[in-house]
């Protein structure tokens, strides 16, 4: 069942953060020139599917307790769906707004829900390796998704992730149960409960992640074109090679266990800073292209699996809510990012707005988890105490 509900989850991520949501950066040039749009109203398009992507955040957090996570991934691949195939199918730029609106919502119905899916479905010293796999669904989708630019036009591209999006769907509704069973004691969910003291830095964290990654994703391959000429393979093959190095973020929760959260996280934080500090300086040149794309891809999948298993320790007893509270601050990145960014690359270049975001990712730096805060929930805490806080010493590594 782990290896089952593992790849039904990366394949959902994939269609819904790979596909629905940052596919607009890969075919944000074909975007503008057909329909002529600027970079501040991409931003606004950008930005405004991240809100949804909080609406989606805030309804899973408040109800996914009570209903349990199949009705919200469910909903989150028809989202995807029908948005995509709006997209697809755009005449206009209003149309186009919608479905990426739309289709950049789904992944705030899809992500958190599998929090609470994991600690039903999955062994206890199993978990922290399947929460950390999860979000690479999103570098498998970015490998296809590249090539895919190179072989049909964009809109047929957008429908064969349509279809994609059928068939998680599907997949879903056979897979989840109906209804995942309740913690014995659900916890008192006011202010004190999601801004406890571990809780702080996991959420700057988040939010900084969110702007800087927003920011990447939306530039970093315009960036390419404009320096390389859209007529290359040169922006395509940067793409997949993103998605390609993501791959490696299937040894996030090995990581974890290896290096600790602490050390991770100052890992991470410095090699992402590096990718979009790198592709700001040289754009053109195709060893500073890779060698973004490399430090980037491992580094945003890795850190997204580094924020699940994270807020997993941070909120042991309501996992689902826990994790919609952490996704929400980056969800709030993603929303500010593009539209603050957007304009000052228009008035003073692409590059300097990538080198702001590199500044971002540096800020981070001293937001690294609390040793003495943070809670080692392992095999034996969960198996001692399903759906309970656990309050076993961890050992500052």
């Amino acid at each position: 069942m782990s290896r089952k509900l593992a790849t039904a989850a990366l394949a959902t991520i994939g269609v819904s953060f790979g596909f629905a949501r940052y596919g607009t950066g890969l075919f944000l040039p074909e975007f503008r020139a057909e329909f002529t749009l600027s970079l501040p109203q991409m931003g606004f398009i950008t930005s405004a599917g991240y809100a949804g992507y909080l609406v989606g955040l805030v309804v899973v957090g408040a109800l996914v307790a009570r209903l349990g996570p199949r009705p919200f991934v469910v909903a989150g691949c028809l989202a995807a769906t029908v948005g995509m195939a709006m997209v697809a199918s755009a005449a206009g730029p209003v149309q186009l707004m919608a479905g990426l609106v739309l289709a950049g919502a789904s992944p705030g119905l899809v992500w958190a829900p599998y929090s609470d899916a994991v600690e039903a479905m999955v062994p206890a010293d199993r978990r922290a390796r399947v929460l950390a796999i999860i979000p690479c669904g999103t570098a498998f989708a970015v490998l296809v998704s590249g090539p895919l630019a190179l072989l049909v036009t964009w809109r047929w591209a957008w429908w064969l992730c349509t279809a994609a999006a059928v068939a998680v769907t599907l997949w879903n509704l056979r897979l989840l149960p109906a209804r995942v069973a309740a913690p014995d004691h659900r916890p008192r969910m006011g202010g004190r409960w999601f801004f406890r003291g571990e809780a702080i830095p996991l959420y700057l964290t988040a939010s900084g992640y969110g702007v800087v990654g927003a920011i990447y994703w939306l530039l970093a391959l315009q960036a390419v074109t404009d320096a390389t000429g859209a007529g290359t393979a040169t922006p395509a093959l940067f793409w997949t090679a993103i998605g390609l190095s993501g791959t490696a973020g299937v040894a996030t929760g090995r990581a974890v266990t290896r290096l600790g959260l602490r050390r991770l996280h100052t890992l991470l934080v410095g090699c992402l800073a590096a990718a979009v500090a790198v592709l700001g300086l040289a754009p053109g040149n195709l060893a500073a292209i890779g060698l973004s794309a490399a430090l980037y891809g491992v580094t945003f999948m890795a850190f997204s699996g580094l924020l699940a298993v994270w807020s997993h320790r941070a909120f042991p007893e309501q996992p689902s809510t826990g994790l919609s509270a952490t996704v929400f601050c980056l969800g709030a990145g993603t929303v500010a990012g593009p539209a603050a960014i957007s304009g000052l690359a228009e008035r003073h270049g692409l590059s300097v707005a990538l080198l702001v975001a590199a500044a971002i990712a540096a800020l981070m730096w001293p937001l690294r988890p609390a040793a003495a805060a943070l809670v080692a929930r392992g095999p034996a805490a969960d198996q001692a105490a399903p759906g309970h806080a656990s309050r076993v010493p961890h050992r500052p590594r």
